[in-house]
């Protein structure tokens, strides 16, 4: 497996309070974590560092023989500890108060994918010319529009398009959401930040995930320009990830 992994501050943001992880375990598991933070003065990017750091820590402590664990319920338990650190930090630090993240988490092994989530950031996975949603926003808009009140249009131009109605770190307990897929050969994942998703137009995405000539790193500068190009008025963070026998990622990539 390869992973690429791009973030950028936009043209409009004075701080990135995006984070981002990938890596890859001895035994063939692809992890990858994409976190949107938000806050006061420089809180937002507190929240999402902490969180990372959270998880990639239970990454490391995963011990060899949890391999064959339940993977939903250890994706949940991973984030849910990421939410203990960041609603622990922000309760004894004024600075910090009500600061929050979102979180995408993805973990593949052999044909099986999981992906567990609090927030609008999103994954995606590119298969044989679609490009397929695996995450469902957890946002004001999208609860309007799965109601009825709101249409994909209006819900996409909304002015609170970007009020969460859940986020990690914000409340002592969350829900987290937690699916598998399946993964075949040929298959891209796409995990991003609202930076990209929320400026970039499902077909152009989809456009730039179906490039067969370029490599995966080139997609992922593809994204990031798509994103400035459209605005750039957010931090934009991409990671992919696709089959590449010969891509060494053990240790992880950060941003």
């Amino acid at each position: 497996m390869k992973t690429a992994l791009r973030s950028h501050v936009g043209k409009v943001r004075q701080v990135n309070e995006d984070q981002a992880w990938s890596g890859a375990l001895e035994d063939g598991v692809t992890i990858a974590i994409v976190a949107d933070g938000m806050g006061g003065h420089r809180a937002g990017d507190v929240a999402s560092g902490l969180a990372v750091d959270s998880i990639v820590a239970s990454i490391q402590g995963w011990k060899q023989d949890e391999v064959d664990a339940d993977k939903s319920e250890l994706v949940r338990g991973w984030i849910r500890k990421a939410n203990e650190v960041v609603f622990e930090t922000a309760s004894l630090n004024e600075q910090y108060h009500n600061m929050g993240t979102t979180v995408v988490l993805a973990i593949i092994e052999g044909d099986s994918g999981w992906i567990g989530h609090i927030g609008d950031s999103r994954a995606y996975r590119y298969r044989e010319g679609e490009l397929s949603q695996l995450t469902e926003d957890h946002t004001l808009v999208n609860e309007l529009t799965k109601s009825g009140q709101l249409s994909p249009e209006e819900a996409a131009i909304h002015p609170r398009r970007n009020v969460l109605t859940r986020a990690l770190g914000t409340d002592r307990d969350v829900e987290v959401d937690v699916r598998s897929f399946d993964w075949r050969p040929g298959d891209r994942l796409l995990l991003c930040s609202d930076g990209l998703s929320g400026l970039v137009e499902p077909s152009l995405l989809l456009q730039a995930m179906g490039v067969h000539a370029a490599d995966l790193d080139e997609q992922a500068d593809r994204l990031i320009d798509l994103a400035l190009d459209a605005g750039g008025d957010d931090n934009v963070t991409v990671v992919l990830v696709a089959d590449d026998a010969a891509a060494d990622t053990t240790g992880g990539v950060t941003a």
